[in-house]
């Protein structure tokens, strides 16, 4: 069985168990169910397994920047990393998953490699400083995996000849997975646009979690996570990186699931 989707290949919607939100599929697996997921593709008992997490941030871009909504739409699995996506996919009656973040999958697909016996792990993506933090709590953390590549792309854009470098150091390398820490819509465009040129059998845009995990940037405590006001405190710790989702996106995302999914006017623009 092959490991890697053809080229514009999709899994169909009803293989997936997902619901449409805005026009992007959102899973409805359990975590539990997408880390075994993760594991099966490792093993190559499945196609490679590309990870995407939906906020109502993204969902938003995602109507007017075709790249993005190409990239949510191919991906094997969108999981809903926002309340406000899982309250209003339940107000419309649309039928999702519960939250999973991108931290919740992160740590347990490594404590599911740590539980096999090993694994190899590849981060790419934020800056030089980041990643050198990350190396050294991975190293303390999972003593049974190993860190096979950290790779800090160049800011912005980048050459045609220094994105194949890039690929070729991953594969080089050869992970089981490839975490993926750049700002949205960048990483998911960039997996999107690579992924079959990519011998890794997971692939996940995990964003903040590079930060969260090198303690560079703080997490909500747990009890703000529980009660699902985690995007306020990020609001009052960078008010000005977070105004915009906040104060524009969120508003947008509210209107536009009212107007696709109760008054039916059609998702896109």
């Amino acid at each position: 069985m092959r490991n890697i989707l053809l080229e514009g290949e999709r899994m169909p919607i009803d293989d997936r168990n997902a619901g449409m939100l805005l026009g992007i599929p959102i899973d409805r697996k359990s975590l539990q169910e997408v880390t075994a997921e993760a594991m099966q593709a490792i093993d190559r008992t499945i196609s490679q397994r590309v990870l995407a997490c939906a906020n109502p941030h993204s969902l938003v871009v995602a109507q007017h920047n075709d790249r993005f909504y190409s990239a949510l739409t191919h991906a094997n699995q969108v999981v809903a990393d926002g309340v406000g996506a899982v309250g209003m996919a339940r107000i419309v009656g649309v039928e999702i998953g519960s939250r999973i973040t991108g931290t919740d999958y992160f740590e347990a697909v490594l404590r599911a490699l740590q539980a096999r016996g090993g694994g190899r792990v590849f981060f790419f993506g934020s800056s030089v400083r980041v990643l050198d933090l990350i190396a050294k709590r991975f190293a303390g953390e999972f003593p049974t995996l190993t860190l096979c590549g950290i790779y800090s792309p160049p800011f912005g854009s980048w050459s045609v000849e220094e994105n194949c470098r890039m690929v070729q150091a991953i594969n080089d390398a050869k992970p089981d997975v490839l975490w993926v820490g750049m700002t949205a819509p960048k990483q998911e465009t960039w997996v999107d646009e690579n992924r079959h040129n990519l011998n890794v059998p997971v692939i996940a845009s995990i964003g903040a979690v590079f930060d969260f995990y090198a303690g560079t940037y703080a997490r909500a405590p747990q009890w703000v996570c529980r009660i699902g006001l985690e995007w306020a405190y990020r609001f009052m710790l960078e008010p000005r990186r977070m105004w915009q989702r906040n104060c524009v996106s969120a508003p947008k995302f509210l209107w536009l699931v009212l107007r696709c999914h109760v008054f039916g006017c059609g998702t896109r623009r």
